[in-house]
């Protein structure tokens, strides 16, 4: 029986379909965030660009790509909101 038990986990994958979703949505938020992050610089660079250190830069995308890293992380471990059967 715990022979069985066991071929059967093994045949599980270890990421299930709600999983993988996340990580998906958790890769297209981080990749928003490097978007915002883009831009503000100069032609000249001789010309000082103060675009450069606005909200969306500064703080906007930072925020937007740890939110990313926070959805990969809740993807990766599983955490699902249901408990585990132990049988």
């Amino acid at each position: 029986m715990a022979e069985k038990k066991k071929e059967d986990n093994s045949l599980k994958m270890a990421v299930t379909a709600r999983g993988l979703k996340l990580m998906i949505i958790g890769l297209l938020v981080m990749v928003a965030g490097f978007f915002l992050l883009s831009g503000g610089g100069s032609k000249d660079p001789q010309v000082f660009n103060y675009a450069m250190f606005d909200f969306r830069r500064l703080v906007a995308a930072p925020v937007v790509i740890i939110l990313g890293i926070v959805i990969e992380v809740f993807a990766i471990m599983g955490w699902t909101g249901r408990k585990k059967q132990e049988d």
